[in-house]
């Protein structure tokens, strides 16, 4: 009698989201200190009267960073700013870090000492300090786990669910910019292998190649915002892209969303560069990952608070959940939103 082979899912076939979806059901909260789990930009844990926020990034080179082109330097100031940018998610403030490392026997002393160098840049930076961490040996390549740790009061914390209808959805910075200097190092890898005499002239480049070695955490928005007082009903960092982004706070407010194409903020170098590679810029700003912009929505009342912002842009609005997820396009035409986002597997 044969037995029946046991059923195999591919996580291709769910995606992250769908796999995170489906272990986080299975686990529920023992402690009442456990306020928000699996599902946010950080867990949120009750402590006194405020809240620690906690959250683990991880990075794996040949998935998300290539050797070959970002310093090393430069990826241990990624590596906390990534982490830094969901505490900032959350309306909050980074305290402490970790990062643990799996290293290959190709890396020296002096190289680990260059990629702390960027750790330490990016403490400074963002006020945070390196409580500890893990070294381990790698059998290929470099794999980084940073956890950061931080606070915020009860009432100043923005979760993904609460965007009500006709609240105003922002953004801050310009998107897409990541995406196009990641284009830009893939290309001029391309031509260095074909041709190593060639040397590579980023320089009109300079701005988007930035945006994607060395990209911020917009923690002087956070400090405006609490300038202002002004709390977002909902918040989010775009590190998927915009589109994908959208749809999270979406989900998890059960709301519609409708923005518009000629409110969305892109730079110029990008602008132009899409259109050198032969891409719609619009979909790159949609899209393109890696910008770690902040994506907030806010009550109308709160809208004079932050007009002025230099850096903040209103580019919709919060539908009605039954009207869908649409654009606006520049010539007045409405069509539904594709998310097209960063895919893990």
């Amino acid at each position: 009698m044969s037995q029946e082979k046991e059923k195999r899912t591919e996580i291709g076939e769910i995606g992250e989201f769908g796999l995170i979806d489906r272990i986080s059901k299975s686990f529920g909260h023992k402690n009442p200190e456990t306020l928000v789990g699996i599902g946010d930009d950080a867990a949120v844990i009750e402590s006194g009267a405020k809240v620690k926020l906690v959250t683990t990034d991880m990075l794996v080179e040949g998935v998300h960073f290539d050797l070959s082109y970002i310093p090393l330097q430069h990826l241990g100031y990624k590596s906390v700013a990534v982490n830094v940018s969901d505490i900032a998610a959350m309306n909050g403030k980074p305290k402490q870090i970790t990062v643990s490392l799996g290293l290959s026997n190709r890396f020296s002393v002096e190289a680990v000492e260059s990629f702390y160098e960027g750790v330490k840049f990016a403490c400074e930076d963002y006020a945070v300090d390196l409580i500890g961490g893990d070294t381990t040996s790698s059998p290929t390549g470099l794999i980084i786990s940073v956890t950061a740790i931080g606070e915020a009061s009860k009432e100043q914390v923005s979760y993904r669910k609460n965007a009500e209808e006709n609240d105003i959805i922002c953004v801050t910075g310009d998107l897409g910019g990541a995406l196009m200097g990641l284009t830009v190092l893939e290309r001029e890898k391309e031509v260095f292998k074909t041709n190593p005499e060639m040397q590579p002239d980023i320089s009109a480049y300079e701005y988007i190649v930035k945006r994607q070695l060395k990209p911020s955490a917009r923690m002087d928005v956070i400090f405006e915002l609490e300038e202002a007082g002004v709390v977002p009903t909902s918040m989010i960092d775009v590190s998927d892209g915009l589109a994908s982004e959208l749809f999270h706070i979406a989900k998890q407010s059960e709301v519609g969303i409708t923005i518009y194409e000629d409110k969305l903020p892109i730079d110029e170098v990008t602008y132009n560069t899409a259109v050198e590679f032969k891409m719609d810029p619009v979909t790159c700003v949609l899209n393109g990952g890696e910008d770690y912009e902040l994506l907030f929505t806010i009550s109308q009342t709160d809208f004079e608070k932050i007009k002025n912002l230099p850096d903040v842009s209103a580019i919709g609005y919060i539908d009605k959940k039954e009207n869908g997820h649409k654009l606006v396009t520049k010539g007045g035409n409405t069509v539904p939103l594709q998310a097209q986002g960063w895919k893990h597997f």
